[in-house]
């Protein structure tokens, strides 16, 4: 999982983890709102002037993305191949995770290609490289710099440029189908190797390549692939902004032959959604004067648009989602007699506990969205009055009227019901998140965003029910829930790491794995010397994402998201 940064927070993923690229179209977006971290960046490179290393040909560049980790770069991933051509524009849109505070080292290296050899690893292929970082990009949007060879040397004129565009959590994407039909025959003894580019213009009339489908050999009526690209890629979220469509017959050796184009808008494109169908005259400017019965060069259809709309996490509070937040805390007898000082539950009145700074941390932040702020306290692991038997996931205090007003109603039930009970055991945790789970499955069969359930555990060691808590886990991945598990004390936790999904996917004792990925595990001791907002930081970065990540899959749209007018649902992200 990735973690909100900070010195006691855990590292930090790979880079390879967390950059993906995608071959030509921009990747259905993983929608992730983090608070505390992040954005998506995607990213487009194009180069001028790279050096010829062909002796019959020009340079069949390919450029490598790298991503410093650990003081190592590692390889994101590779462009397509252009063939023959010193100037390419490449189609492949890198996709990048963009944290305010990190400093994010890029290295963008170009190489000649060698056919089915792939990209060459000795000097001669090595066409230049460039590094800056991910905040360069994303504050100067446009990055042109020069390529340099080893040893600082310029690669005579060779420059690359990156440019940078946000993924709007509220972003979406379109999904785009076209075909052609009597397109112009550019070659002898066969027929046209047609493929489409979709360039948007942009304010100051520059260009910018949104997509390259694949290449229809030997047809002049082709259907192309369908494609997705985000809203944001293909017209910046402006209906109304001009797109160039380009017909080419591909050429092996990089010298493809214009066949036409046409001009449209998205506003246009949208017509085609149903079972309607939009077409274009692939207009040859030249032929157009010289001709005087052209008429066009064929005629490129949109068999097929779709919108689909990608919601962030603040969507969905924004559209009336409650948070409701549920601690359980741990009354085994390892923890110590709270009477004594030593113990884990003494309640000092001018020192907090661990118990305490953890759900004050958490549970302060959590009930700013629950508007009723009334939270279930549960307890396991304690004999409970008048006959001192033990049961899981009881209420703290046992048999409240009514559940506890906000974080500190919670703080003075845990310190009211302490008196009362008996600390023993064992450290069953499966029957709190079993109780917290029936509850979400509730809420799931109302088919809205309405509720989403955080747990917070709080323990003392290693739970005793591992197997059927892995189970109640799994279980709970298919609900709209989160657990948070803090490990209070100086046990050995290593077998807790087990449940947080980080060095692997989690499943059942039968081998069913989870369907989200919905555990965070952290030991409270290292965050013994950190401010309280460091561990809330911490466990509470994932919630947005799994918050998205549930209700994407379940297709819940927010509850009350923004009309889809023109005005509203395409207009520039804030």
């Amino acid at each position: 999982m990735p973690f909100a940064h900070g010195a006691a927070c855990p590292p930090s993923r790979p880079a390879a983890h967390r950059a993906t690229a995608t071959m030509g179209e921009a990747p259905e977006p993983s929608p992730q709102a983090s608070l505390a971290v992040l954005s998506k960046v995607e990213l487009r490179v194009s180069c001028k002037h790279l050096l010829d290393r062909d002796t019959l040909n020009k340079s069949d560049p390919c450029v490598l993305l790298l991503m410093q980790s650990q003081g190592q770069w590692m390889e994101v991933d590779r462009s397509e191949v252009i063939k023959s051509n010193l100037n390419p524009v490449f189609a492949k849109i890198f996709t990048v995770d963009y944290y305010f505070e990190e400093v994010q080292k890029l290295r963008f290296e170009v190489y000649d290609s060698h056919g089915h050899a792939g990209v060459g690893t000795h000097d001669d292929d090595f066409l230049g490289g460039m590094e800056c970082t991910v905040g360069q990009i994303v504050a100067q949007k446009r990055v042109t710099k020069p390529l340099f060879l080893k040893y600082g040397k310029f690669a005579g004129k060779s420059t690359i440029t990156v440019i940078s565009e946000e993924i709007s959590g509220n972003n979406g994407y379109v999904e785009l189908a076209f075909r052609a039909k009597k397109l112009d025959d550019k070659d002898l003894f066969s027929k046209s190797d047609p493929f489409l580019e979709i360039y948007r213009i942009d304010d100051d009339r520059s260009e910018q390549l949104v997509y390259r489908t694949e290449v229809v050999k030997n047809n002049l009526s082709p259907i192309w692939e369908p494609f997705k690209v985000s809203l944001n890629s293909l017209c910046s979220c402006e209906e109304k902004r001009k797109l160039r469509g380009v017909v080419w017959d591909y050429d092996s050796r990089g010298k493809h032959d214009f066949i036409g184009e046409f001009f449209t808008t998205f506003e246009e494109m949208q017509k085609a959604m149903g079972e309607n169908k939009v077409q274009w005259d692939c207009m040859n400017p030249k032929y157009k004067i010289k001709k005087r019965n052209y008429k066009n060069s064929g005629v490129v259809v949109l068999l097929d648009l779709k919108i689909h709309r990608v919601y962030s996490f603040l969507d969905y509070i924004m559209g009336g989602c409650q948070i409701h937040f549920t601690v359980a805390i741990d009354f085994t007898a390892s923890n110590g007699d709270p009477r004594n000082s030593c113990s884990l539950h003494y309640i000092n009145p001018y020192q907090p506990n661990e118990y305490l700074k953890a759900l004050v941390a958490v549970g302060e932040i959590c009930q700013d969205y629950d508007s009723d702020k009334k939270f279930s306290a549960l307890g396991f692991g304690a004999r409970i009055p008048p006959k001192y038997e033990v049961r899981g996931a009881r209420c703290c205090p046992p048999h409240p009227s009514h559940p506890p007003a906000g974080i500190q109603g919670v703080v003075e039930s845990y310190q009211s019901c302490l008196p009362k009970i008996q600390l023993y055991g064992p450290t069953n945790v499966a029957p709190i998140i079993s109780k917290v789970a029936r509850v979400a499955a509730d809420e799931e069969r109302t088919k809205e965003a309405s509720q989403y359930f955080i747990l917070l555990i709080l323990t003392d060691g290693v739970v005793t029910d591992m197997a059927d808590t892995r189970e109640a886990i799994v279980r709970a991945s298919y609900l709209p829930m989160s657990i948070i598990i803090v490990g209070v004390g100086n046990a050995d936790f290593t077998d807790m790491q087990i449940l947080d999904g980080d060095d692997g996917i989690l499943r059942s004792p039968k081998g069913e794995p989870v369907l989200r990925d919905i555990v965070q595990f952290v030991p409270f001791r290292e965050f013994k010397n950190a401010s309280p907002t460091a561990l809330a930081k911490c466990v509470l970065a994932e919630v947005p994402k799994q918050v998205v990540e549930y209700y994407s899959y379940k297709a819940f749209p927010p509850r009350c998201p923004q009309p889809e007018t023109p005005d509203s649902s395409l207009s520039s992200p804030q």
